[in-house]
């Protein structure tokens, strides 16, 4: 629909041009006009300056201005959007494990002994795991071995949780060295499928425990999780695996990371964005419904619309989990990304990639490089691989006009960003721009 040109804004383009002798035509009134128009009409949202890096912001503002409806270009009917990857990237760390560890702690399963048995050796191939995952004895660990003493431990929880089909209390459980042998070798498990045998089997698998959970009890432990996490001090807690129940595993020593953090810079990005004409997408490798929690929950500040969140899904019947992986639904993690956005996105827009990608690491990749990006943010991890190839172009081009990818970092210590590229480690407070 063509804008009309107001009797004021006519009279208001006349006046200066008179004033300045400036010659016009019907033409570049009516330019005039429509551009006052857009510009009257369109709530033009300015990206807060925050914690941004300054290059990184004047970057991700000039795709803004370049793109959105303040651009004499932008088009409604071909509306720009932006795509983002969840953990480490829209939040600080993983919301995903941050949960499987909730579920230990709290052992928020609805699985009976033989069932949990099943699903913690679903997919998972046999034999020994990588070299570097061995006991504290130097011996190797074998599928077999662990989920044997994982079993037994289970076995003994079940039997005496008041929760399942026990009567003991969970703090009384807590101090049992089942329950440490119990967490110690759950944590160690997670960590030794995803470093054996990669994305393809490691990413599903911590699903499987909320097998017979419906979506509505899997996203009220979500948000439980959430909210004590975000509580929780940034660090790092190291599990030992107790001697006297060591059963065929021997003892194992594991470390994981505590506490999540929002970003408030990526939940103003995002509602620029959307302010400015440009939609908003998050496609995680967490599943679809444990993400939607954080992104759709008001209380958190994104605020998202649930349908614009894609992750990880497993079948339902009937509204309960099972222990399937969903019919022809890619993992969403490296190439997986990019085919949700073609598939699910692109297709429903006249096959147009996103303008604006944002990630954190090498399963990012492929969605950073994806079609019709024109900028890529990094939140800078200091990785190598992939995503410190994307790095090292963003050093490159710092200071400089058009970058293709930019960095931003933060501080790992308080989980919040900090106003240059570079990031502070956890446990560090030196900042670091690139992988060594």
């Amino acid at each position: 629909m063509k804008n009309k040109i107001t009797f004021k804004a006519l009279l208001s383009v006349m006046v200066i041009c008179l004033f300045f002798s400036i010659p016009v035509s019907a033409a570049d009134i009516g330019k005039s006009a429509s551009t006052s128009q857009v510009r009257d009409d369109q709530s033009i949202q300015v990206l807060d300056k925050g914690k941004w890096a300054p290059d990184t912001y004047r970057a991700v503002q000039n795709l803004i201005d370049k793109h959105g409806v303040g651009s004499p270009s932008y088009n409604p009917k071909r509306k720009p959007y932006a795509v983002f990857d969840w953990d480490h990237t829209s939040i600080m760390s993983d919301t995903q494990e941050a949960l499987f560890l909730y579920q230990i702690d709290h052992l928020a399963f609805k699985l009976k002994p033989e069932e949990f048995y099943e699903m913690i050796k679903m997919n998972v191939p046999d034999g020994p795991f990588s070299d570097e995952l061995q006991n504290l004895q130097g011996d190797a660990i074998t599928l077999e071995e662990i989920t044997e003493d994982l079993k037994r431990n289970y076995e003994y929880l079940y039997s005496n949780y008041e929760g399942m089909n026990g009567k003991e209390s969970l703090e009384t459980l807590r101090s049992t060295d089942q329950f440490k042998d119990f967490k110690a070798k759950m944590y160690f498990l997670y960590e030794a499928i995803g470093e054996t045998y990669g994305i393809e089997i490691g990413y599903p698998w911590v699903l499987y425990l909320f097998v017979n959970m419906s979506t509505e009890e899997i996203q009220q432990l979500a948000e439980a999780s959430n909210d004590y996490s975000l509580g929780a001090g940034m660090g790092s807690v190291t599990l030992r695996s107790p001697e006297s129940v060591s059963g065929k595993t021997g003892i194992v020593e594991i470390t994981y990371s505590t506490g999540l953090r929002l970003s408030s810079e990526i939940s103003n990005l995002m509602h620029t964005f959307i302010e400015n004409g440009i939609d908003v997408y998050v496609i995680s490798a967490s599943m679809e419904d444990v993400v939607e929690v954080f992104a759709t929950n008001p209380k958190y500040g994104y605020n998202l619309p649930k349908e614009n969140v894609f992750g990880m899904r497993l079948k339902k019947k009937d509204g309960i989990i099972q222990a399937k992986y969903e019919n022809n639904w890619p993992i969403t993690a490296r190439e997986g990304k990019v085919k949700i956005i073609e598939q699910f996105i692109s297709k429903e827009r006249g096959g147009y990639g996103p303008i604006f990608a944002a990630g954190d690491t090498h399963t990012d990749y492929e969605m950073l490089t994806a079609k019709d990006v024109k900028l890529g943010l990094i939140i800078n991890r200091v990785k190598a691989g992939d995503i410190g190839k994307l790095s090292k172009i963003a050093v490159e081009r710092m200071g400089k006009n058009n970058p293709k990818f930019i960095l931003q970092g933060r501080n790992e210590n308080t989980g919040l960003w900090i106003p240059t590229e570079s990031t502070i480690k956890l446990g560090s407070n030196e900042e670091k721009l690139l992988a060594d």
